[in-house]
């Protein structure tokens, strides 16, 4: 069987998107849903983009989690590994947006369907086609997906395909951020792909700067560190080379799954150009710049509209 198939694990949930923007919750009479979630925005922008993806998540037996599935149809990602449940409901996040386009979430998840998936329900025969298997701290609290994830990662290594992990902070939803911290470092040498932004950079490494924090970021398995900046670029780091690509200027509308889309693109440019596991250490600076540029491309498109997946346009690699 071919191994081209992106999986991921994780949260999909409705985001629910302002019709106002630089104001505070209190200030929104009206949201539209969108269907959104970190690990179903990775596998929409990868899908969107010509290749194949499945996602791995429990919706409840609601409405919202019909049309969650509905629409990550629509958007080519396979849905065969989505389960339903009635223990639970479906995930939701409202958001705010600032007049930028950057946003703060309010989530209703205590506990949702995703929440209670088990490993019990993770087998092999899911990644028989993984090309890499991405995923995110959202879903790594102290409940049964956190287990389904390290089951996941088990399994993605053991067929030899990628681990990409990004950290994609949500303080909300944790108790501490002591939790967090140790959670996110808990999974960090697992993966073969970390992606951080400079938001999240201090809190993970106590560095302000990347390149001091490179040693510590290159622990485990770690082969490549993609370090995203929003408006001012993004740099991507083997243990021997560095490159670095800018953006465009452009009007933002909306910054939600700016970053999913980064990585998920930034995976498709990898599929595309074929490499494997044990070729991530040894990719040039030509290669990480033209998939960096790309990547850029595709989030600079995405934040002219509004929602996650629903921003996503297809560019050619």
């Amino acid at each position: 069987m071919k191994k081209d198939t992106l999986i991921a694990i994780g949260e999909a949930l409705i985001d629910f998107i302002p019709d106002k923007t630089g104001c505070n919750f209190e200030n929104v009479t009206s949201f539209s849903p969108k269907t959104g979630g970190a690990p179903a925005n990775v596998s929409g922008a990868f899908s969107v983009l010509g290749g194949k993806s499945k996602i791995i998540t429990q919706l409840g037996d609601d409405p919202f989690g019909r049309k969650i599935e509905k629409e990550l149809k629509a958007f080519g990602i396979d849905t065969s590994l989505i389960s339903f449940t009635d223990k639970a409901n479906t995930a939701l996040a409202f958001v705010s947006l600032e007049d930028n386009g950057n946003r703060t979430f309010s989530f209703y998840r205590n506990p949702s369907a995703d929440m209670l998936y088990c490993e019990d329900q993770i087998t092999e025969e899911m990644f028989e086609d993984a090309y890499a298997l991405h995923f995110c701290s959202v879903s790594l609290g102290d409940f049964p997906m956190k287990e389904a994830h390290k089951k996941a990662v088990e399994i993605t290594e053991k067929k030899g395909a990628i681990v990409s992990f990004d950290p994609n902070l949500r303080f909300p939803l944790w108790s501490s951020k002591e939790e967090l911290f140790k959670t996110v470092h808990e999974f960090i040498p697992l993966a073969d792909i970390i992606k951080i932004s400079d938001e999240e950079l201090e809190f993970l490494t106590g560095e302000k700067e990347i390149e001091n924090a490179l040693p510590q970021l290159f622990t485990g398995n770690v082969k490549l560190i993609i370090y995203t900046c929003g408006s001012k670029g993004a740099y991507a780091y083997t243990k021997t080379e560095k490159a670095f690509s800018s953006c465009k200027e452009v009007q933002a509308v909306d910054t939600t799954g700016a970053g999913d889309g980064f990585i998920g693109s930034f995976l498709f440019g990898l599929k595309s150009m074929n490499k494997t596991k044990d070729e991530l250490d040894k990719i040039t600076k030509s290669e990480l710049e033209k998939i960096l540029d790309f990547s850029n491309e595709f989030c600079g498109e995405s934040v002219k509209h509004n929602g996650a997946i629903s921003s996503y346009r297809k560019i050619e690699f």
